[in-house]
């Protein structure tokens, strides 16, 4: 087992990747390839109508891998929040102990998981909210660039500069998230301080993620720049796949003399975007997709994928040290400044 880093020995994995929480994609069918291959699955938790049909889902993909996988709760504004305190007794009553978490005032869900020893992975877009979740408790912090599918936060602040600043900054370990596709990412990501990687949207594009072929296809044929931000008017961006509807949902935005958001939820009605992953049609509504599409060109098992990424990373890093004369590091002549 090449890899040795506190996110594989703490979570049993053998390759430091995790397939994030995806809304309408994290199924047990994904979640299982993932852990199978070595990799951290994840289940999203809201991706279920119910709590009991969560646990459902825990114990369908149980069926499915004797590996360990997770359960992704995200904590998002809505006018009828879901019991998000009844998502977290149904992880703990099935036995799960890995979550990841996201969104906002995440506190008491956390507190909750953690008093049945729960490992916690936190997502976060800045170092000021990490420096909140470590209080918290959390175990790991997901270190989520402007790169990113789905919520990028306000500070647009890409993975080259974040990554380093939470090496410097935060008492806990952390994983890289947003932009990550490849061995030479992890092995970047690595480099920088992080101990793996967290993909989504790479792992849409796995011959098990259960969604429509033609998306999967879509995602292939995307440049880097076929992505476009919404909802920055309301403090809420969120980086989309640049179809006809998000194309329009931007230029409503842009030229609303109202500021409304009911002038552009039509939009970005999620349920539209569900049913783009059922009906192939990638025009049909808005769906999340990070920059990462440009870095994607065909459609792998879990398993395919993850023994490349794995063996580009161990390539990468041998090559790095390669560089080095005598493929020692020196030892340092004083201490650097940051």
């Amino acid at each position: 087992m090449p890899f040795n880093t506190q996110l594989t020995r703490k979570l049993g994995i053998k390759v430091p990747i995790v397939q994030g929480g995806m809304q309408w994609v994290g199924y047990a069918e994904l979640a299982s390839a993932v852990s199978n291959a070595g990799g951290l699955g994840i289940l999203t938790a809201l991706t279920q109508p119910t709590p009991e049909d969560l646990r459902k889902e825990i114990r369908r993909c149980r069926t499915m891998t004797n590996n360990p996988f997770g359960v992704n709760l995200t904590l998002l504004p809505a006018l009828v929040p879901p019991d998000y305190a009844a998502y977290a007794r149904v992880i703990i009553e099935e036995g799960i102990n890995i979550v990841e978490t996201a969104g906002n005032s995440p506190g008491p869900v956390i507190k909750q998981l953690k008093a049945a020893n729960c490992t916690i992975l936190h997502k976060c877009t800045s170092i000021r909210h990490a420096q909140s979740a470590v209080k918290l408790g959390v175990d790991f912090l997901s270190i989520d660039g402007f790169e990113c599918a789905g919520h990028v936060g306000e500070s647009d602040i890409t993975n080259f500069i974040l990554l380093s600043r939470a090496r410097q900054s935060l008492s806990v370990p952390f994983i890289a998230s947003g932009g990550f596709a490849d061995g030479q990412g992890l092995a970047a990501a690595i480099s920088l301080g992080a101990e793996g990687i967290n993909m989504g949207t790479r792992f849409m594009c796995t011959v098990e993620a259960p969604i429509h072929v033609k998306i999967k296809e879509a995602i292939v044929e995307a440049q880097e720049t076929d992505t476009a931000l919404v909802l920055r008017r309301w403090r809420n961006t969120t980086r989309l796949f640049a179809n006809k509807v998000t194309k329009e949902a931007v230029k409503i935005e842009k030229e609303s003399p109202t500021g409304k958001f009911e002038e552009v939820a039509p939009y970005v009605s999620g349920k539209r975007g569900r049913q783009v992953f059922l009906n192939g049609d990638k025009d049909f509504g808005v769906w999340t997709a990070g920059q990462v599409i440009g870095l994607i060109h065909d459609i792998p098992t879990c398993a395919e994928l993850i023994s490349r990424i794995e063996q580009e990373a161990i390539e990468t890093l041998q090559k790095a040290s390669s560089l080095v004369d005598g493929g020692q590091i020196p030892a340092s002549s004083g201490k650097s400044k940051l």
